[in-house]
């Protein structure tokens, strides 16, 4: 049985379960087994949850008590989003792409006028969603956009280790020109008042990784760390804030460097999150910086060849349920 989550008050948590036929609703399921001290409300089609309880094994009533969500073990309130077509454990289908969209609005719209108090949401499966014709690349810009955020910033936590990325869902060879000056003051500021205000830390430190190979070998094996990153850091390291860097991103994960930082700044997602879920694989948590809201997700994709099964473990999801929780 999965020990009850960290206490809370006020408004339920949101929570969407993602691609229908991934893990997310065994997740779901299987988390709802235990007794909660912070209420939930699940944006889901209430039939899916019901045939992934079944096909698991596990017993689970549901309801919509919208105005009360069931905190007691085996229980779900659920907000019923209709699938256009019937999930099927593994097996993708775009004409459930808008609902996933669908559940995501409803809850993004809900942490906005204050019904929900943060949002936690499970994996999707961004390919079938452009599939059926809808640009999307991935729940952190989709967010953005619904919640008229200025701009926003992944950040990945596993225990004391945060990443924050400057670039998310890019090609590889689009990452150069994406980073520019006011992208990367941008997404600094983002992080460091992230950390202030969701994590109470007051003075963040902060260690910022180059873009080449040994942070561009003083120009000869690119010149971004001289021309971009550098002056950048320096402006920030002006401005009062603990920032260090550009650094050659080979050493900047040893623990020696580790010890004395609150987060690091990496400049494309497979620089940074590599490293991040060797460490925490499974227990990792994804934030979304910059919404007016605390958004918390798994760091995992949709596992089809586990959905239904009873193998999917619940970690990640229950690290990112405890975060939301506590962060501010």
């Amino acid at each position: 049985m999965t020990a009850p989550l960290a206490s809370g008050s006020g408004a339920p948590l949101a929570i969407t379960p993602g691609e229908p036929a991934g893990i997310g609703p065994d997740l779901v399921v299987t988390l709802a087994q235990a007794a909660r001290t912070t209420a939930w409300v699940v944006l889901a089609d209430t039939d899916l949850l019901a045939e992934r309880a079944r096909l698991l094994g596990l017993p689970l009533a549901l309801d919509d008590s919208l105005d009360a969500p069931a905190s007691a073990a085996g229980r779900l309130t659920v907000r019923h989003v209709p699938l256009a077509a019937p999930a099927r454990p593994g097996r993708l289908d775009p004409a459930n792409a808008r609902y996933v969209l669908a559940t995501l609005e409803a809850a993004t719209d809900g942490c906005l006028d204050g019904t929900y108090r943060a949002l936690v949401t499970g994996p999707v499966q961004k390919s079938v969603i452009n599939d059926a014709g809808v640009p999307f690349s991935g729940h952190t810009e989709f967010l953005c956009a619904r919640a008229r955020a200025g701009d926003v910033l992944m950040l990945l936590v596993a225990d004391s280790l945060r990443v924050g990325l400057a670039t998310t869902h890019l090609p590889l060879r689009a990452v150069p020109d994406a980073i520019t000056a006011p992208l990367l003051e941008r997404r600094l500021g983002l992080l460091i008042d992230g950390l202030k205000t969701r994590f109470g830390i007051a003075a963040p430190r902060i260690l910022v990784a180059g873009l080449n190979p040994h942070a561009g070998e003083g120009g000869h094996l690119g010149r971004e760390e001289i021309e971009v990153i550098g002056p950048v850091c320096a402006a920030m390291r002006a401005r009062g804030a603990a920032v260090r860097g550009p650094l050659p991103a080979d050493t900047l994960f040893t623990p020696e460097h580790l010890r004395d930082a609150d987060a690091v700044f990496a400049m494309y997602h497979d620089q940074g999150l590599p490293v991040l879920k060797h460490v925490g694989f499974g227990e990792a948590v994804n934030v979304t910086l910059g919404l007016p809201f605390v958004r918390t997700s798994v760091d995992h994709g949709t596992a089809l060849d586990l959905a239904g099964t009873g193998r999917a473990h619940a970690g990640s999801f229950a690290a990112a349920l405890r975060l939301a929780e506590t962060l501010r």
